[in-house]
């Protein structure tokens, strides 16, 4: 019930509202209630329809946001039942986008090995090459293990370059395996030759790159905590493509090449 708006702006026109009592007749509402006055909050805070108290807070010096978010966690469990906590603003993004992350990167890798299979036309030398990519990202992991970095989005930049860095190493030598083994040479002997050709190249590019992002992992003062994640993620991750592909990418391409291209024959088996 609501009267009109000039019967409505003072506390006292409460004794102006009739209602119907058990017999039928009208009486004032004055005198079935009282009004005083006392003192309220300012505002009512809802969320989702719901009573809730807004709470903010800034990450300590030395901790990243996404460390301060799970202390706050694990602070809200410890609240009595019946009450709740959700995000909002920035943080509810970082952790909506924060979820999206391992399928972007899958998705990433997909659109890499389509390129890869168009460029080459074929399945086995993209295969060969996306297998390298988790040598980078163990690599960064492990450094980011180490060092105590979080899982932030200065880190999963980091991780793109990562594995962007182990798919070009992969190339180098999957580019000229390919191209010795079209010439006649045994998957084996192509290779291990594409390995030994491609070294220093592999080399020179991932020290350039390792010693490009090293004042990154070395920062301090003002923002350095961003650069760390970034600098020491990608300098493991180089590392790691870096060293470990040598090997282990050439074992890839045999693999890979025996399961799913026949082998060519040799010019002299070609003519017997």
């Amino acid at each position: 019930m609501q009267a009109d708006a000039p019967y409505r702006k003072n506390p006292e026109d409460l004794n102006l509202l009739y209602v119907r009592n058990a017999k039928g007749a009208m009486v004032p509402f004055a005198s079935l209630a009282k009004g005083s006055w006392t003192y309220g909050p300012p505002k009512l805070e809802r969320y989702n329809g719901l009573p809730a108290i807004e709470m903010q807070g800034v990450a300590p010096a030395g901790k990243s946001l996404g460390q301060s978010m799970t202390a706050m966690e694990q602070l809200a469990q410890k609240l009595p039942s019946g009450i709740g906590y959700e995000w909002t603003g920035i943080s509810l993004q970082q952790i909506q986008a924060g979820n999206q992350a391992p399928f972007f990167y899958a998705l990433s890798v997909i659109v890499v090995f389509l390129c890869l299979a168009a460029l080459y036309e074929s399945w086995a030398i993209p295969l060969s090459v996306i297998l390298g990519v988790p040598l980078g990202v163990l690599g960064a992991l492990v450094a980011a293990t180490v060092f105590g970095l979080p899982d932030d989005v200065y880190f999963q930049v980091g991780m793109l370059v990562t594995i962007g860095l182990s798919a070009k190493n992969a190339i180098l030598i999957v580019e000229f395996a390919r191209e010795l083994h079209e010439q006649g040479k045994s998957v084996f002997d192509a290779a291990l030759e594409a390995a030994s050709l491609r070294l220093r190249p592999i080399i020179m590019t991932s020290l350039a790159f390792g010693l490009g992002v090293l004042p990154l992992a070395i920062a301090r003062g003002a923002g350095s905590m961003s650069e760390n994640a970034i600098g020491i993620g990608v300098l493991g991750g180089m590392l790691s493509a870096t060293f470990l592909a040598i090997f282990l990418i050439p074992m890839f391409f045999v693999v890979v090449s025996r399961l799913l291209v026949r082998e060519r024959a040799t010019p002299a088996e070609a003519a017997a």
